[in-house]
């Protein structure tokens, strides 16, 4: 198995220089070049396991064995999951109107991203001690992506991460999970600007190829590879809880609805699409809606500012991931890809060609929602069910609640319906706990665990980053400082 760019101008890598890269060399995204598929026996025999065996069987399929054996993966894989709070590790919440709801969300960080990024983690141990190296991690967050990672490689001594967060643009819960984790390894960042800002900086870094080099620089975030590949075995697992029966031909449809900011989760799922799994794509978003109006329209352009919402870690205008979507359905069309990202990159609005925004919109459905929806969601979901609802799992609910019994285009919701008569299954990437007032909004409770009360009690460690400061030339001096001592 070999990973190249999707805009082609870089040389394929194995896993192992997917793991430990940020960006391709020529500003692409790894890719997997061949996508395995799965046949109907799989699938069956593939429907009894847990979720945790899913996850091995997945990726096995894109890590050979001559690199990582099969039982080092399997022991990796048992640690990575060894500290999440249910037994299932992923657990599906079966409510009233037909809404199931996959909680992904039972990770030390109460987000999904502690799925991938735990496992993510252990890759790199495994590596990084093999190899005797150490590496230095760049993370930008819009919220949980930066609490989920610090986890991953907190203490350990062959990594040092930094992390770039949107100051007031994360809930205090979450500032609070990344700025209260006081380890020798960690260095966090708050910066007065956006999810899209303090991406800017990132980008800067890793482009600068001897820099990078140099300092052993990496990502965490979902460009690279490892994040996707963990995030396949959702989809995966959300089709058997949710599919009546794997005894018919051809196999049942489930719809699987996914709350979308930077386009990793929804690329995982056309992954697993196109790996043979029978399932409808939806991706829905925010007023933040640049995913939903490509998806409509053709239309891959930046408004005119990133809105504040209370889905905040979908406060997102340049949803990366969107191009390995658009490089898988164009057939692996690198020249073209590489061509519309270029076009992208310099104007900042983009219309895709005509056959490929066909492709597109026959792949994904797409629903955008107000803060007035995502709070009518949550609060119709706690009267119909005493559940709490995160706002960006909210936004998957009221994908759910404002479909009409056939497909159509719904003009007051602004959503594109497949036929509603298959089961659906609505992604929660986070628990509640930690968007209190997004559920004060609601008019609702917050119930909140104890850990998660005890973060503001404790010492608070990070680096301000004000505008009119060059982050690029602070970040760089930073790692740079730490990379020298080894």
């Amino acid at each position: 198995m070999e990973y190249v760019s999707t805009r082609g101008g870089a040389r394929a890598v194995d896993f192992e220089g997917a793991l430990f890269s940020g960006y391709a060399p020529d500003g692409g995204l790894f890719m997997p070049q061949h996508i395995p598929s799965l046949d109907r026996d799989t699938l069956r025999r593939w429907s009894s396991l847990s979720y945790p065996e899913l996850v091995k069987e997945l990726c096995s399929l894109f890590i050979p064995a001559e690199l990582v054996p099969r039982n080092a993966l399997s022991e990796m894989i048992d640690r990575a999951f060894s500290r999440f709070r249910h037994k299932d590790i992923v657990h599906l919440s079966r409510l009233k109107d037909g809404l199931n709801v996959l909680e992904l969300w039972h990770g030390v960080t109460y987000a999904f991203k502690d799925l991938s990024l735990s496992c993510t983690g252990q890759f790199l141990q495994y590596f990084l001690e093999k190899k005797r190296k150490h590496v230095n991690i760049l993370v930008g967050t819009s919220g949980d992506t930066g609490s989920s990672a610090i986890e991953s490689v907190r203490g350990q001594k062959n990594v040092d991460i930094f992390v770039l967060l949107p100051k007031g643009f994360c809930t205090q819960i979450q500032e609070l999970q990344m700025t209260t984790v006081i380890e020798d390894n960690v260095h966090v960042f708050a910066a007065h600007g956006n999810s899209d800002e303090i991406d800017e900086p990132i980008k800067k870094l890793f482009a600068d190829v001897d820099f990078a080099g140099k300092c052993n620089l990496m990502s965490l975030n979902s460009i690279n590879w490892s994040r996707i590949m963990v995030q396949i075995p959702h989809f995966f697992y959300a089709y058997f809880q949710c599919s009546p029966s794997l005894d018919t031909t051809p196999l049942p449809v489930v719809e699987i609805v996914v709350p979308t900011g930077g386009g990793g989760n929804i690329t995982a799922g056309c992954i697993a699409q196109k790996m043979g799994l029978p399932i409808r794509l939806v991706t829905v978003v925010n007023s933040n809606d640049i995913v939903h109006r490509t998806v409509q329209h053709g239309d891959f352009s930046l408004a005119e500012s990133v809105k504040a919402t209370l889905a905040s870690a979908m406060d997102i205008q340049e949803p990366y991931n969107v191009e390995r979507i658009l490089w898988l359905l164009s057939g692996s069309d690198s020249r073209l890809i590489k061509m519309l990202m270029e076009q992208f990159n310099v104007s900042k609005r983009l219309k895709l060609p005509e056959d490929l925004h066909r492709k597109l919109s026959e792949t994904l459905g797409s629903c955008s929602a107000s803060d007035e929806d995502i709070v009518g969601a949550m609060r119709r979901c706690w009267e119909e069910n005493q559940y709490l609802l995160c706002p960006h799992s909210a936004v998957a609910a009221h994908y759910h609640y404002s479909q009409p019994r056939r497909a159509c285009l719904h003009p007051k919701f602004s959503c594109f319906s497949f036929l509603s008569s298959i089961p659906r299954c609505c992604l929660a990437p986070a628990s509640a706990a930690k968007f209190q007032d997004a559920v004060l909004r609601a008019n609702l409770v917050p119930q909140i665990p104890p850990e998660i009360t005890a973060l503001t009690a404790m010492e608070t460690r990070f680096t301000p980053l004000e505008r009119g400061q060059d982050w690029a030339q602070v970040l760089q001096g930073r790692i740079e400082a730490v990379a020298q001592q080894w």
